[in-house]
């Protein structure tokens, strides 16, 4: 049996139930927060008390797991995280890496390989950070991460962006977590993630290349699953980059091609940010809230031929098979797990 880590303790993989892969509870600017404080208006009991609200919710609607995708570089703090999930009922996995589109911070800039200091070619400077928060626990806490994190947006693979998805690589091997990642699905910079993974020795059966709802590229999105990974479908209900239509048609075409056991969802939403006023967000996007997925895109799937079945593998069984799964068995190639949607 497969343990894996939650705010507050472990659970078995078994235990996960339905489960959203990608979420926020809180998205936070420390620097301007500790410069300005109450910067946006963010107030920590009142974002605590708001958070318990919806996430007392989620699990009312039937969500038995969240995975807080809130890496450092969004502010992470697992302090307000405990106090949001405390009496909620919802379990909640929690992650390390880091979160940039282009540049590390200065003391990552000038400390690791080909660097000045800590000249490590195999960057334990980074690596070690990442692997403290898997193996001790985060923030002194002793809640443990139960993922590692990495980006590679719009600007595409800077050199910062190369170090941090190999860092991710090697914690990966070193600490046996799987890999998630924010990626840019117009751009196919998941194909970038996939081929630097897989040059650091990462199975791709163990990655998860994130925001691939993003685009209706179905071959760049067959690529992906073909090589390997899962694919989130992980910002359902967000219309920026592609309409809500095209997305559901894009999902419901992939699960007729037998790819719906590579697949999960999950909104990408947050409980509380400083990023933007919560009104202007709910007033622009009022399609983007955490019961999307099981109030409209479910609903929609099952009218365009996607079955109860399939629905299963995204929103249960397939986040159990992601976590459950460790290195040197227990993996499936692409073809076992098309074979697998086929038949539900």
């Amino acid at each position: 049996m497969t343990r894996i880590p939650i705010v507050g303790g472990e659970i078995d993989a078994s235990q996960m139930g339905r489960t959203l892969m990608h979420e926020h509870i809180f998205v936070r600017t420390p620097e301007l927060q500790e410069a300005w404080p109450g910067f946006m208006g963010f107030d920590a009991d009142v974002a605590v008390a708001d958070a318990q609200e919806k996430l007392k919710k989620l699990k009312a609607q039937g969500i038995d797991t969240i995975v807080d995708m809130t890496a450092p570089g969004l502010g992470r703090n697992i302090g307000l995280i405990s106090r949001a999930v405390e009496g909620t009922g919802l379990q909640v996995i929690v992650v390390t890496g880091y979160y940039t589109y282009t540049d590390l911070p200065f003391p990552m800039k000038y400390n690791g390989p080909g660097k000045l200091f800590n000249n490590d070619p195999s960057d334990s400077f980074l690596v070690d950070l990442f692997v403290r928060d898997i193996e001790e626990g985060i923030e002194g806490t002793g809640i443990k991460a139960g993922v590692v994190k990495c980006c590679t947006d719009m600007p595409g693979v800077t050199e910062d962006i190369e170090r941090l998805i190999r860092a991710v690589g090697k914690t990966h091997l070193k600490a046996d977590v799987p890999i998630m990642t924010h990626s840019h699905a117009k751009s196919k910079r998941g194909l970038d993630q996939q081929r630097i993974l897989r040059e650091e020795g990462v199975d791709l059966t163990r990655v998860l290349i994130g925001h691939s709802n993003e685009t209706a590229d179905i071959d760049y999105l067959v690529a992906l699953l073909d090589a390997g990974s899962y694919l989130g479908f992980d910002r359902c209900g967000l219309k920026i980059d592609e309409p809500l239509e095209d997305q559901q048609a894009t999902l419901a075409e992939l699960c007729k091609r037998g790819y719906a056991s590579q697949i999960v969802l999950s909104h990408d939403r947050h409980c509380t940010s400083d990023w933007f006023p919560e009104e202007g967000v709910l007033a622009a996007l009022p399609e983007w809230e955490y019961g999307f997925i099981q109030g409209s895109l479910i609903p929609g799937l099952l009218e365009n031929g996607v079955t109860e079945e399939q629905i299963e593998l995204m929103m249960h069984k397939n986040p159990v098979r992601f976590f459950e799964t460790r290195s040197g068995g227990g993996s499936s190639s692409s073809s076992e797990t098309a074979t697998a949607a086929a038949g539900a």
